[in-house]
C-alpha cells in the first residue's frame, strides 16, 4: 500500500470512530456525514494507489462517481449501491447548512445504528479490494 493509499485508509478509520461516538452521544446529523465521510475517504484511497505519486484524488465527494474513478461501482452488489445512494446526500450538512433540518428529520438512532452498520461492511469490503 503506497502512503497516499495509507493516508486515506487512517482517516476513514478515525471517522468511523467518530461516528461510534456520535451515535452514543446523539448526534444523528453527525453520524450521517461521517459515515459519509468514511466511504468517501475509502474511495479515495482506492483511487490514490492507482494514480501517480503525488497526484491527489479529485476534491469531489459525490460517492457514486467517487466508486465509479475506484472502479468498484460496477462490482459492488446491488445492496451495496443502493446503499451509497443513501449516504451520498449526508455529505451535504456540513456544506450546505439550509438543508441541515431537512436532512436531521429523518435521523434517529435506528437509521443511523444502521448507516452505521452498512458502513462498517462497505469499508471492510472496500479494504478487500485493495
Amino acid at each position: 500500500m503506497n502512503e497516499q493509499t495509507e493516508y486515506w485508509f487512517t482517516i476513514a478509520d478515525y471517522d468511523i470512530e467518530t461516528a461510534r461516538v456520535m451515535l452514543l452521544g446523539g448526534r444523528y446529523l453527525y453520524v450521517g456525514f461521517m459515515c459519509h465521510q468514511v466511504i468517501e475517504k475509502a474511495l479515495k484511497g482506492i483511487i490514490a494507489r492507482d494514480l501517480i505519486e503525488g497526484v491527489m484524488p479529485p476534491k469531489i465527494h459525490h460517492l457514486l462517481k467517487l466508486a465509479e474513478l475506484a472502479g468498484l461501482y460496477n462490482v459492488m452488489s446491488s445492496e451495496q449501491q443502493a446503499f451509497i445512494k443513501k449516504l451520498n446526500p449526508l455529505n451535504v450538512t456540513a456544506r450546505y447548512p439550509q438543508y441541515k433540518e431537512a436532512i436531521a428529520s429523518g435521523l434517529n438512532a435506528k437509521v443511523c445504528g444502521e448507516f452505521l452498520t452498512g458502513t462498517e461492511e462497505l469499508l471492510c469490503w472496500i479494504k478487500q479490494q485493495l
